[in-house]
């Protein structure tokens, strides 16, 4: 029985400013917070490409260039992700005792532009995630659709049973848990700390 443990990213293992992004953002493209948001930020765009619409980071990358009448680079796109994420080292010490558990995967709402320069966005959890750092766009369903959590663990050829995610957001917990996955919202590091070792405790005995 090999356990699967199932992380998310943003609010998680980092303190993500999403409001500081968006300010850079608009900064560099001369585009009021509001207008990106009404640019992008909806099914049709950002959300879509959490769900897998555009096959690569160079379509997702196009698209938003597209959508904001405005040549961003994948340098910009990094760098403005990166520089809004702060990590939690007691939470990220979490998932290294995970690994020492079971298997461990990031299973983050984000395109295929994040997910291929994970390893710079997320530099502090690369090590232990390897080549683990996925977004849902890899899927091609986006958290809380339960699909997104039926396709993780088809891919790793595990139970639900014998699987665990934890989430900030209560309705990303919702779905995971509908299958059957033993699920965490986070609320400290303590806290998700115990539940894994609760979890890896239970599913032994």
């Amino acid at each position: 029985m090999a356990l699967l443990f199932l992380f998310d990213m943003d609010d998680v293992l980092y303190d993500y400013d999403w409001r500081a992004r968006q300010a850079e953002l608009s900064a560099l493209t001369g585009i009021a917070f509001e207008e990106l948001e009404r640019r992008w930020w909806h099914d049709g765009g950002e959300w879509a490409a959490e769900a897998g619409v555009f096959p690569d980071s160079e379509a997702y990358r196009s698209a938003v260039s597209v959508a904001l009448d405005f040549e961003v680079t994948v340098e910009t796109w990094v760098a403005t992700r990166r520089a809004a994420m702060r990590a939690r080292p007691d939470a990220i010490a979490a998932v290294a005792r995970a690994a020492e558990l079971g298997r461990v995967s990031l299973l983050t709402n984000n395109g295929p532009l994040v997910e291929e320069h994970l390893p710079v966005i997320a530099s502090e959890i690369a090590p232990l995630f390897g080549e683990h750092l996925r977004t849902t766009s890899r899927y091609g369903a986006r958290k809380p659709d339960p699909a997104v959590f039926e396709r993780v663990l088809a891919h790793y050829e595990t139970d639900a049973a014998d699987a665990f995610f934890v989430d900030d957001l209560p309705e990303n917990v919702a779905g995971a848990a509908s299958l059957g996955i033993t699920t965490y919202r986070y609320g400290t590091a303590e806290g998700l700390l115990a539940a894994i070792e609760a979890f890896a405790e239970g599913r032994v005995a």
